[in-house]
């Protein structure tokens, strides 16, 4: 094989050495303005305060980062439709990225060394022809998928209505505007390069283009259609301009617009904490406030943080105070800050929302009503697909709230009862295990006497009246099964969870160092709790106060009790059931299975609701919300919870795992006046089931 017969394609075909000279000028000058986006956006970074967080991720958090975008796991875990046409798209424009940089590197690198050391030609250019004509059609069919899914499927989550303002008081129309020179870029780029190779080969006809096996065929395609070699090649050099003048405009505009995503989002994903939410961040001592009352308190990670934000509304449609009809979005509450950081400290985004009037710079970062709507169910961390930790952000913003003694009259007069005797209820301390005086037998006290296994009870198991029973059934069933068990009794206090999330850290941290001591005292194996709320912050947020500790939910006890024939099922019982994930159970510490396995093990049937596992519905308890008395203009998350389960015909059972879920579903059902739904506990029905 001659040198004229190796497979290449000479790059700049028929084109004058000052037309080439213009394109290098074009590309250069493109270059530049990418470039200074990308200082702008560093610059910006770099004014974030300097908090704890590391900023050079692990090898092993890269990987991790690297592998969720090869995958697109984060992408398709709630909508693997467009998780997996995204995938073919950005898969594609990777393809033709790498093909872009390596033809640079073969054209303006190795040639003028040496021709020898050229790569871009004979096997490898077939195989490159062939792997890059298929991904390229990837990258189109995925562009103008998820084009037509916006357009003519328009989601919800993807209305950019804000729940916080009147439609007067804002304008996003510059959000609409980058989306669509976004997407509608992508596919014309995609599209003028295959017409650009449809055109090449229609004029000259080299045999190995065939390899082009897309380009090849729809070239036969125009050629059927009377489209000659002439016509072709006289079209071609316009043709080539255009896709030249688009493609580097495109290249200026990535720093300026969404398009960022593509990098910050991976870096993002990198440094993402994964107890995001779960671990709340300690008090800076070196802060001027124990929260954020500016934009200048933001960190370098948190402007990173804020910066990834596609607007994809993924969170926004899962959060359940928004569903409420409170003001909150956890989408708006980030691209707020986003807006808030570029005003003061120049980022390069062009495409902003407008209202009518700035805000003071004095006022508050975010609105209060919008922070106390959040439940900290961890629905946003947990769905978003580039990593951006909300409820972090919010919480700190709370605490400054909390500092300033702003919020509700009753969520202050509860803080200042935990704050007085260590219960949300304001009851007594050595009330706290009055619970136990009409059990047929003893409950001992973990700090007198050792045990297996310390039972922390929690507040509403605790004290409240109507679940006290239900308390008094999961002791019954662990005598039952002879286990080792006890409650640390009067030197229990509340967790301090809701607390924390509340925004008053203060008062959270005095609690987990008496809890802490309190654990002390006992000597035990384990440590169970009826509370997910406490299994969150015993088994997250304590081991950064020195208390570190084998922690299981109750119903993972009962489970291994029944699994291993230590608590048998005597009484099979029968009926139809659906079961409620507790969001701090099942997307703060991951239990899922051990409820589902009782369920089936007690003979009831399940079926389950749509939401369910880590995509459960929050109750709408969480964050301090149960302390809490203002409401939404729509259905209470948890009245909309029973009307979800109610759908589902023939249920018998409403089957919950959590004291606050208990609380909250009962008013519910009272609210809906459903007779035929019975909100129960678990526990009730494991406690039937293995009575002798």
């Amino acid at each position: 094989m001659t040198e004229l017969d190796t497979p290449t394609r000479q790059l700049f075909r028929h084109m004058p050495s000052s037309e080439v000279a213009i394109f290098y000028a074009i590309a250069l000058a493109a270059c530049l303005i990418f470039c200074y986006g990308i200082w702008l956006r560093v610059k910006k970074y770099r004014s974030g305060r300097k908090g704890p967080e590391k900023l050079m991720p692990s090898l092993r958090q890269i990987r991790l980062a690297i592998a969720a975008v090869a995958k697109h796991s984060t992408l398709r875990k709630r909508n693997p439709f467009v998780g997996f046409v995204h995938m073919i798209m950005f898969w594609g424009f990777a393809a033709l990225f790498t093909a872009t940089a390596l033809i640079t590197i073969d054209h303006d690198v190795l040639a003028p060394i040496s021709e020898n050391l050229r790569f871009w030609k004979g096997d490898f250019y077939l195989g490159f022809l062939l792997v890059l004509d298929i991904l390229a059609a990837g990258f189109v069919i995925g562009v103008a998928l998820l084009i037509g899914y916006r357009y003519l499927a328009k989601p919800a989550r993807l209305d950019y209505a804000r729940r916080d303002l009147k439609p007067e008081a804002y304008d996003r129309t510059g959000y609409k505007r980058d989306d669509m020179l976004f997407a509608w870029s992508l596919l014309i780029i995609g599209l003028t390069g295959f017409l650009l190779e449809i055109l090449r080969i229609l004029a000259d006809r080299p045999k190995h283009e065939v390899w082009a096996v897309v380009s090849w065929h729809l070239a036969n395609v125009f050629e059927s259609l009377g489209v000659a070699a002439a016509d072709a090649n006289a079209f071609y050099p316009y043709a080539w301009w255009f896709h030249a003048i688009l493609v580097f405009s495109f290249i200026a505009y990535i720093p300026y617009s969404k398009a960022i995503h593509m990098f910050v989002a991976t870096v993002n994903l990198a440094l993402k904490d994964p107890l995001a939410g779960k671990r709340l961040p300690a008090l800076d001592l070196e802060a001027a406030s124990s929260g954020y009352t500016s934009i200048t308190d933001l960190t370098a990670k948190e402007l990173i943080n804020i910066d990834s934000c596609t607007k994809c509304g993924r969170c926004h449609a899962a959060c359940p105070a928004g569903a409420g009809g409170f003001p909150l979005s956890p989408r708006d509450v980030i691209l707020s800050l986003k807006e808030q950081a570029d005003a003061k400290f120049g980022g390069a985004n062009l495409f902003h929302e407008i209202k009518p009037e700035p805000a003071s710079e004095n006022a508050n970062l975010i609105e209060p009503k919008t922070l106390y709507s959040c439940t900290t169910c961890l629905s946003c961390v947990e769905t978003c697909p580039v990593g951006v930790e909300h409820v972090p952000l919010i919480v700190k913003m709370r605490r400054a709230l909390v500092e300033e003694g702003t919020m509700e009259t009753n969520l202050q007069k509860v803080l200042e009862r935990i704050a007085m005797t260590g219960n949300s209820f304001g009851q007594p301390e050595d009330e706290r295990g009055s619970w136990t005086s009409s059990l047929p037998f003893k409950v001992k006290d973990a700090t007198q006497e050792p045990v297996d296994v310390l039972w922390f009870v929690g507040d509403y198991a605790s004290f409240d009246a109507g679940l006290q029973e239900i308390t008094r059934k999961v002791a019954t069933i662990l005598h039952r099964a002879e286990v080792n068990f006890g409650i640390l009794y009067a030197a229990e206090r509340n967790s301090g969870n809701d607390v924390r999330r509340v925004g008053e850290e203060g008062l959270y941290q005095m609690l987990a160092e008496m809890n802490i001591a309190a654990i002390a005292q006992a000597q035990f194996k384990e440590i169970i709790t009826t509370d997910p709320h406490s299994y969150n912050t015993l088994v997250n947020e304590y081991p950064e106060f020195g208390g570190t500790y084998k922690v299981r939910h109750h119903t993972e006890l009962i489970w291994e009790l029944i699994e291993s024939g230590a608590l048998p099922v005597a009484n099979r019982l029968s009926g139809a059931a659906t079961y409620h994930d507790p969001c701090h159970l099942a997307r703060y510490v991951g239990v899922t299975d051990a409820p589902r396995a009782i369920l089936g093990a007690v003979g009831v049937e399940l079926r389950e609701m749509p939401r369910n596992r880590e995509n459960t519905f929050c109750c709408g308890a969480g964050g301090g919300r149960i302390w809490m008395t203002d409401t939404g203009d729509k259905d209470r998350p948890s009245v909309q919870r029973i009307h979800e389960a109610l759908e589902i015909p023939g249920l018998e059972y409403f089957v919950v795992t959590c004291p606050k879920d208990l609380a909250m579903y009962r008013d519910a059902a009272k609210t809906v006046g459903n007779e035929r739904l019975k909100v129960t506990d678990l526990v009730e029905l494991v406690e039937a089931a293995t009575a002798s």
